[in-house]
């Protein structure tokens, strides 16, 4: 009986060594354009299912009170979209005058500039008892205004690197 009530306090753990293991013994089953399909599974079905399922446990006067705070939403987006990208340039300034390949710099660019999972900032807001509204709306806000913000390179289609 310790077992099952262990797995069901568990189960979320579980079934991510689960989903690894699925995947490793038949990788195919997850490609775009297999089976699951995940170009259409994670980038819309996943991320609506997370939206709906945070909504469903909001009241509306949570979500109303969260958007009123706008000093919040401002320095979350100045955050992700300005300063952090930011930071990450200037690091990668330094380490391009090291050894490092010039490649996984370029990762480590894209990466930098990238906004975080929308489902992850809810999920992980959620579990530390954070403001869930806050985190639904910003990740939903933030969303829409990364596909609007672009950060153009002043030497056209070249690295922001220094080769």
């Amino acid at each position: 009986m310790r077992l099952l009530e262990r797995m069901r306090k568990e189960w979320f753990m579980i079934g991510i060594v689960l989903a690894i293991a699925g995947a490793k013994l038949e990788p195919s089953i997850g490609v775009n354009g297999g089976p699951l399909m995940p170009e259409i599974t994670v980038s819309y079905i996943a991320v609506a299912t997370i939206f709906f399922n945070s909504g469903l446990s909001l009241n509306t006067e949570e979500l109303t009170s969260a958007l009123v705070h706008i000093k919040l939403h401002l320095f979350i987006q100045i955050f992700t979209l300005a300063f952090f990208p930011g930071a990450i340039w200037l690091f990668l300034q330094l380490l391009s005058i090291t050894p490092i390949n010039e490649w996984l710099l370029k990762g480590l660019q894209t990466v930098g500039c990238m906004p975080p999972p929308v489902s992850s900032a809810v999920i992980l807001t959620k579990a530390v008892g954070g403001n869930e509204a806050a985190a639904i709306f910003n990740s939903a806000f933030g969303s829409f205004l990364r596909d609007r913000v672009k950060i153009k390179d002043s030497h056209r289609n070249n690295s922001l690197l220094h080769s």
